[in-house]
């Protein structure tokens, strides 16, 4: 019997793979930057859907008077403390063609992320 043994190529240098310490700095910063500002938009978000849910609860019972929709919205706004930016006084109330009512409102949020940088979003929306 004759044995024969399979020579294997001569081997290359292999080059290493993986993440450098400088991409590792790189990465963590960007991913630290992210997370903060995400900490800090977060929180608007949620009061913009918030108001977006009263508002649609508000125009689904069809209030007869602008006064009555003001009303609604401030007791709502007593129980809901994440809602700071926006007062009843705001809300643009109005009809549309099939005579139910359409509140409309806005306002705008700087969030101060470091240093003299802020970021401004403008929340807009409506009663659907």
């Amino acid at each position: 019997m004759t044995s024969r043994r399979r020579s294997l190529p001569p081997s290359l240098p292999r080059r290493q793979r993986g993440l450098t310490l400088i991409g590792l700095l790189f990465w963590g910063g960007v991913t630290a930057v992210t997370a903060v500002v995400a900490m800090k938009v977060f929180p608007t978000v949620l009061e913009y859907y918030t108001v977006q849910r009263i508002v649609d609860r508000i125009a689904a019972g069809n209030p007869s008077t602008v006064p009555q929709v003001r009303q609604e919205f401030d007791k709502a706004t007593q129980v809901e403390y994440s809602i700071q930016s926006l007062k009843a006084s705001d809300l643009v109330v109005s009809k549309d063609g099939n005579d139910r009512v359409v509140i409309e409102f806005g306002w705008d949020k700087e969030v101060d992320l470091f240093g003299p940088v802020y970021l401004l979003i403008k929340y807009r929306g409506k009663s659907h």
